[in-house]
């Protein structure tokens, strides 16, 4: 019997201009047993519901992957994400990251830097390098990037309200270093929405935040096309308490108002589309997570193609990073933290992930120590190396239960997606305390399943045992914050200050009007204007956002 005309199309078209191109991304790869692994496991015969539902890896809707051949190319990048202290001292644990073979890095910055203040702001006292690294100009970014060459390292950047100055200072940094702002690959998260409804890190109100995000889109496309201008985040809903299908539609909706916005601010829905990230809890069920990820990148093709009119297949792919589920964690037991991370691991990978960063297993008690990190990162390279699961595309897809999973999550999401639509939107849903009481819920039903014994968490309500000390944790010194303040107190004194006054005069002018803010930020940051200073710049003239509550 012939093969289906759609089939042969994939193999003809898609599959071989891949490796015509590419070469070793077609290398025979066979299991243990020295059996030939298929590249992607396809039926012989194939109906036109398969072709509509399903599709194949790397074409619409992509529901087999975002490329033909997936891990048989390349495997997804390992980051680990990190930072505490000092600019100087998360440089040399990314430095050893690097070492041991970590393929991207992931910046975590501390409380003040997330919303805007600088260390000697009374608002930071207590906080400063505590849960991430401290960053207050671009000497801290110069530190914190010395010796790694910023045009062969991809960077991630957690950060979201002020992520316009992170960027600034990343690209300034790198200009020091003789990079084209053309060249620097990363992502800033820059995905304020679910800040309003999952993580508390805003400044501004939502209409001016997506002022920034619109322009930092522009500038991005014209200046840094190879960087991801957002990470629209599912990852901080689900860790609030969302079950797997209000973290797909709650993502997607804040999606489509990014998507939105930048279209009605006369953006080419295609000239930014192909730069929007998003990023994805993978948590312990693992058929679900692998579902879940199945059922976004379809939700997604469907959307941007039917919704925005996107024709570049790379504005209809879904593109995302993952991390393990940090709510799983127990300080019980620590050690089950390492099975746990890895069976979310392979979910991720399962699923599709093109990025990944594994969780420590004593993170539930303080930020992780190096020999911590070390299994995490070890982790995904056993998985990618030793597990088999990378030798095919899609490994479980056709299974009866999977498929089906994939079907009712991507059901019971745009259903979500309608109900938001009938409200306006998401930033009306947001005013309106929707997605907060839908989280809220689902957060209380998880734990009313734990206490009464429903969910089993082991050596939690379930196998417990008498607990040993604590394993050593890693502590963040207090003299860090007095530190930071002193280096701030001596940048202010040595640099030119009325070239920072004028900078920032230069910006609240720009603010008030309809410019482009990034190149007023990036004069900022040359003239070693600080991230308080610009951040209280755009509050002077944005407002600052306060909480409705959701109830």
């Amino acid at each position: 019997m012939s093969k289906h005309p759609a089939l042969v199309e994939w193999e003809d078209k898609v599959l071989k201009k891949v490796l015509d191109k590419a070469p070793e991304r077609a290398p025979e790869i066979k299991t243990g047993s020295g059996l030939s692994a298929d590249r992607v496991a396809l039926p012989a015969q194939i109906d036109q519901g398969y072709v509509d539902q399903l599709g194949f890896p790397g074409q619409f809707p992509y529901t087999r992957g975002v490329q033909p051949t997936m891990y048989r190319g390349r495997f997804w990048t390992m980051r680990q994400y990190a930072g505490f202290s000092t600019a100087e001292e998360s440089n040399k644990r990314y430095r050893y990251l690097l070492e041991q073979g970590t393929t991207g890095l992931s910046v975590a910055f501390d409380l003040p830097t997330q919303i805007g203040y600088d260390s000697d702001d009374p608002m930071s006292r207590g906080e400063v390098g505590k849960v991430g690294v401290a960053i207050d100009s671009l000497a801290d970014m110069e530190a914190l990037f010395d010796q790694i060459p910023l045009d062969k390292v991809s960077t991630s950047m957690t950060i979201n309200s002020p992520a316009m100055v992170l960027l600034a200072m990343y690209a300034v940094v790198a200009e020091k270093q003789g990079v084209k702002s053309d060249q620097i690959e990363g992502t800033i998260q820059n995905d304020v929405l679910k800040e309003y409804v999952a993580r508390g890190t805003y400044i501004f109100p939502p209409r001016p935040s997506l002022r920034l995000i619109t322009d930092i889109f522009a500038w991005c496309g014209k200046s840094a096309p190879k960087f991801n201008t957002i990470s629209i985040s599912g990852y901080h809903i689900r860790e609030a308490g969302s079950t797997a299908v209000q973290e797909v539609a709650f993502t997607l909706a804040d999606a489509i108002t990014y998507v939105k916005a930048a279209v009605d601010a006369g953006l080419d829905v295609d000239a930014f589309a192909p730069r929007l990230a998003f990023f994805f809890n993978a948590s312990s069920d693992v058929l679900e997570e692998v579902a879940k990820f199945r059922a976004a990148r379809r939700l997604w093709a469907k959307i941007m193609r039917d919704r925005f009119h996107a024709k570049k297949p790379q504005s209809q792919m879904l593109r995302f990073h993952t991390q393990t589920a940090g709510y799983t964690l127990t300080a019980q037991q620590v050690d089950n933290n390492i099975v746990r991370v890895a069976l979310q691991a392979l979910a991720a990978v399962l699923g599709g992930t093109q990025s990944l960063h594994t969780n420590s297993r004593d993170e539930a008690l303080a930020l992780p120590t190096e020999d911590s990190v070390r299994t995490a990162l070890r982790t995904q390279q056993v998985v990618a190396y030793e597990s088999g699961v990378c030798n095919t595309v899609d490994p479980l897809g056709g299974s009866y239960y999977v498929e089906g999973l994939t079907d009712r999550i991507e059901s019971e999401a745009a259903a979500l997606i309608e109900k938001i639509d009938s409200m306006g939107g998401m930033i009306p849903a947001i005013e309106a305390g929707f997605p907060q009481r839908q989280i809220e819920d689902a957060a209380y039903t998880y734990q009313t399943q734990i206490e009464k014994g429903d969910r089993i968490i082991v050596g939690v309500n379930k196998f417990q045992t008498k607990e040993k000390a604590s394993p050593p944790v890693f502590r963040v010194d207090s003299s860090v914050g007095e530190g930071q303040v002193r280096r701030l107190k001596e940048l202010r004194a040595k640099r030119d200050n009325a070239a920072v006054q004028q900078a920032l005069t230069r910006l609240e002018a720009a603010a008030k009007g309809s410019d482009n803010l990034m190149p007023h930020v990036l004069d900022a940051v040359r003239a070693y204007g600080t991230l308080g200073e610009i951040c209280n710049v755009l509050r002077k003239v944005f407002g600052v956002y306060s909480d409705i509550k959701s109830r």
